[in-house]
């Protein structure tokens, strides 16, 4: 059922294209409704070369929902009917004057009872956009600062994990838990280098063999 709703969405953004199996393939794969419903909204963009207004579009719309948690709990409300969350959308993003692709995302996830997936599905979208422009997100959790000198190598020795054309969105944490080493995600691999997780596994071993 899942399925069939996103393809419909998704014939309802951009029906030429699906009739004529043209749908734009979105740069990376985000599982889940919000991952069908933003790759629905990529491709149907990407076929009218409205991709960053639509990424403006969807930004203004999360700036509103973070200052605005009356307009998130009435989203998310299951008290609340279809109807009353598709019109109250609808409105609001016809003030704005919003694109008809913007709209007609909103205007189905209401119909569809999936308005409660908003945030996720506007996070899922600029994760696509993101990928989109080739920047590959990257933390870095330490147990402590480091230095200037030990930051620019490790950022070079992660700029070796990149392909032509991407460029890296580096993220710098402090964790003391840590206690030392470090744990980094780039993209969507982990590595946990971290003393603490050595001192568990270390712990786990011991206790096995008790």
């Amino acid at each position: 059922m899942a399925t069939f709703r996103c393809t419909q969405l998704i014939r309802q953004f951009s029906s030429s294209a699906a009739r004529a199996g043209q749908l734009v393939q979105a740069p990376i794969q985000i599982f889940g409704v919000e991952g069908r419903y933003a790759s629905a909204l990529y491709s149907a963009a990407s076929k009218q070369k409205q991709l960053e207004n639509v990424e403006k579009e969807l930004s203004s719309f999360q700036s509103q929902l973070q200052k605005d948690r009356k307009l998130v709990e009435f989203l998310t409300d299951p008290s609340q009917k279809r109807l009353e969350k598709k019109a109250a959308v609808e409105s609001l993003m016809k003030q704005k004057k919003f694109s008809d692709l913007t709209v007609n995302l909103f205007s189905a996830m209401a119909e569809n009872g999936r308005i409660n997936k908003t945030e996720a599905v506007l996070s899922s979208f600029m994760k696509l956009m993101s990928a989109h422009r080739g920047e590959v997100p990257c933390t870095i959790i330490t147990a402590k600062p480091l230095d200037d000198a030990s930051s620019k190598e490790l950022q070079a020795a992660i700029k070796g994990f990149l392909k032509k054309g991407q460029t890296l969105q580096l993220s710098m944490e402090v964790d003391p838990s840590l206690i030392g080493g470090m744990k980094v995600t780039i993209g969507d691999r982990f590595i946990d280098m971290s003393m603490a997780s050595k001192i568990n596994t270390y712990t786990n071993l011991i206790k096995e063999s008790v």
